[in-house]
């Protein structure tokens, strides 16, 4: 299983302390009390961003604090609050509060935003406890300390992108071309018996992420093969590739590949199948390839992307179209 944690410490500014001050002027020499009230420190928050797709970034650091208040000053003059702190993390992180082990927050929208911790209040100047009793006070209060807390972030998503098919549809031969994920690949059924994941690299700093997933079987939803567990793998992905054998030494004609699982995600849940998915032709290597990569586009109504993994032959074009569709689910979420 395919783990996405990160262990940080959050610490939110302090408030600044208020000041002890007099006014002082020219002909006023004994004026009241001026001293200003602290500043707020800075608050931290989490931010879900579908510009991340990782805990990674986040995890290689432990401690984040926010700023501190500033101090007040003379002339009822208030320090200046302390900037919040905004940490962004994948959306489908969830926070758990690390010391009591319960969930505080899932955050399952772009944009969500969640105040962890809160920062100090600024102390009270002196002119604060000026009363008609005693005029003069020479005391004011320190500001707050912030909140401190120590979190543990778990990505729910299981993937950005799940591999799905018939046993020997290609899958893993596709995910070991185009990241650097070694999974097992051998010409007999369940060679992947838990998920397997890599990370591959699109232009610029853009990555996505990919699940190798075990193949499907007729009559999964009902628990044969790896049945259900296959299927709960299936639901933590933001958009499916499904890849048909298109190879003219497929066991299982296209046509029949295709239905086998469409038929399986319908029974299995209806948010299963309404899932973004890809059609995906593999193995498509010579003319008969082709032939049969258009037999299945006209039983599926749809277009299907053709690949070959052995020839390196439109892993890019996959690849951007699937980023492109993980990308959108993750703004619609």
């Amino acid at each position: 299983m395919f783990r996405d944690e990160a262990r940080i410490e959050v610490a939110a500014g302090k408030g600044g302390n208020g000041a002890v001050s007099f006014h002082r002027e020219k002909f006023v020499p004994l004026g009241g009390p001026d001293g200003g009230d602290g500043g707020r420190g800075g608050s931290v928050f989490l931010v879900a961003t579908p510009e991340l797709n990782s805990l990674l970034p986040i995890g290689r650091r432990f401690r984040y604090g926010a700023q501190d208040g500033e101090k007040g000053t003379k002339m009822l003059m208030a320090g200046k609050d302390g900037h919040d702190l905004e940490l962004e993390v994948p959306v489908g992180t969830q926070v758990f509060d690390a010391a009591r082990g319960h969930l505080l927050r899932d955050l399952v929208r772009a944009g969500q935003r969640l105040e962890i911790a809160r920062g100090g209040r600024g102390g009270l100047g002196n002119a604060r406890f000026a009363t008609s009793v005693r005029q003069s006070p020479r005391h004011a209060t320190e500001g707050k300390r912030g909140e401190r807390r120590e979190l543990r972030l778990e990505l729910k998503i299981f993937a950005e992108a799940g591999l799905l098919g018939l046993p020997n549809a290609g899958k893993s031969t596709f995910l070991a071309a185009v990241t650097a994920a070694t999974p097992k690949i051998a010409d007999y059924p369940f060679t992947t018996l838990a998920p397997q994941v890599g990370i591959a690299a699109l232009a610029g700093d853009e990555t996505l992420v990919l699940a190798d997933l075990p193949g499907l079987i007729e009559g999964a939803s009902e628990g044969h093969g790896l049945g259900h567990k296959f299927l709960k793998h299936v639901e933590r992905c933001r958009v499916l590739l499904h890849l048909v054998d298109c190879s003219p030494e497929a066991d299982t004609p296209p046509e029949e590949a295709l239905r086998v699982i469409e038929q399986e995600l319908e029974r299995f849940s209806t948010a299963v199948a309404e899932k973004a998915r890809l059609l995906v032709a593999t193995k498509v290597e010579s003319e008969e390839g082709e032939l049969r990569a258009q037999a299945l586009e006209r039983a599926a109504g749809r277009r299907a992307l053709r690949i070959s993994s052995v020839q390196r032959r439109g892993l890019k074009e996959l690849l951007v179209a699937a980023h492109r569709a993980a990308r959108a689910d993750a703004l619609g979420a």
